[in-house]
């Protein structure tokens, strides 16, 4: 579906939880050129809720019915991870642009169902890898590009999600360290090091916040080794809960310096007291990422006006994929896995 470049984009959000809430203010209110036309979601009332707090005019709880709305020429999905390959096909054959929250799939054979819907339709699929558009991450890949540190030689990121952690180990879908915490990190790890692709994987994980849900398959704390084609070795962390606030950090090592970007620091401000030296920290990623998550946005309707491809596209999240599954079966087998002997579902 072409949009002529003076015309809004009319945008509906399919997902009326916290991220979706957060989605959908950005859009109605932060990204030029973009109209908050419609929210969806099955569970009664949040829809109803979420578009009278922001005006948009349609609220429904029947997605296929949204994806049917002429005024609607892009959606965002913010629905539960595992819905997400569906809505991204049947929003495709309606002939929507597509935004996805990661991951865009959980197995290697959605990935490519996904990315095949949106080429077929011939509509933009960009997915909701934010770092790339915070401005330190964004900063540090310029620096790369432009050689200021030379080849890159060690890799590092991480996520620690605020704590204390106060979840049901039972609710935590298998594998979520992987799957939606660390894919932000696989993600990072390949912007960091253009042009490399990922070879080897190896993992460790385990249940250490909530230890007693260890044999029921809960694990929330991880370390993963990547090896890449061009040589580079990286490591992405996760935890499921820093007491400090919300941490997200990356590093480039290279053959001529060294870049870091991020930051728990929710401002540059630092106080200095009789108590010491105090930073304040965010608490959440909404807080911690709100320009990045204002800048994937901006590109995404700047993608489907200007018919361009997306920054972030389902080739990226694919590759971010297969590294998380290839730490699952790490984790299953404790042995290194080689990315190109993972099947259609993640299994060697």
């Amino acid at each position: 579906m072409a949009v002529d470049r003076s015309e809004v984009v009319g945008i509906a959000v399919l997902g009326a939880g916290r991220i979706g809430a957060n989605h959908a203010e950005i859009v109605a209110r932060r990204v030029p050129g973009a109209a908050l036309r419609a929210v969806a979601d099955p569970v009664p009332g949040a829809a109803d809720r979420l578009a009278g707090e922001l005006g948009a005019p349609t609220a429904s709880t029947d997605i296929q019915e949204t994806l049917r709305r002429d005024d609607v020429d892009a959606v965002v999905i913010s629905a539960p991870a595992r819905s997400h390959t569906d809505l991204v096909v049947a929003a495709a054959e309606a002939g929507k642009h597509v935004f996805v929250e990661k991951p865009m799939a959980v197995t290697l054979e959605d990935a490519d169902r996904a990315i095949a819907a949106a080429r077929a339709a011939g509509v933009t699929l960009q997915v909701g890898f934010n770092r790339r558009f915070a401005p330190g991450f964004a900063a540090a890949r310029r620096a790369v590009d432009e050689g200021r540190i030379g080849t890159p030689q060690l890799l590092r990121s991480l996520t620690r999600d605020p704590g204390p952690w106060g979840g049901d180990p039972s609710r935590v879908p298998p594998w979520t360290v992987f799957l939606e915490t660390l894919i932000h990190d696989f993600d990072t790890l390949c912007f960091l090091n253009p042009g490399a692709a990922p070879v080897r994987v190896h993992a460790m994980a385990d249940a250490l916040i909530r230890p007693e849900a260890r044999d029921d398959g809960f694990l929330d704390t991880a370390v993963v080794t990547i090896a890449f084609d061009n040589g580079a070795l990286a490591t992405a962390e996760a935890n499921f809960s820093a007491l400090y606030g919300y941490d997200v950090r990356g590093e480039v090592f290279g053959s001529g310096g060294m870049i870091t970007a991020g930051t728990a620091a929710s401002s540059d401000m630092t106080l200095y007291d009789a108590r010491g030296i105090t930073v304040d920290t965010a608490r959440r990623d909404t807080d911690l990422l709100r320009e990045a998550y204002i800048g994937e946005f901006t590109a995404f309707v700047s993608s489907v006006r200007d018919s361009t491809p997306a920054l972030v596209g389902g080739s990226d999240a694919r590759v971010a994929l297969s590294i998380a599954l290839a730490a699952i079966e790490s984790v299953r087998s404790g042995a290194t896995v080689t990315v190109a002997d993972l099947d259609s579902d993640g299994v060697r």
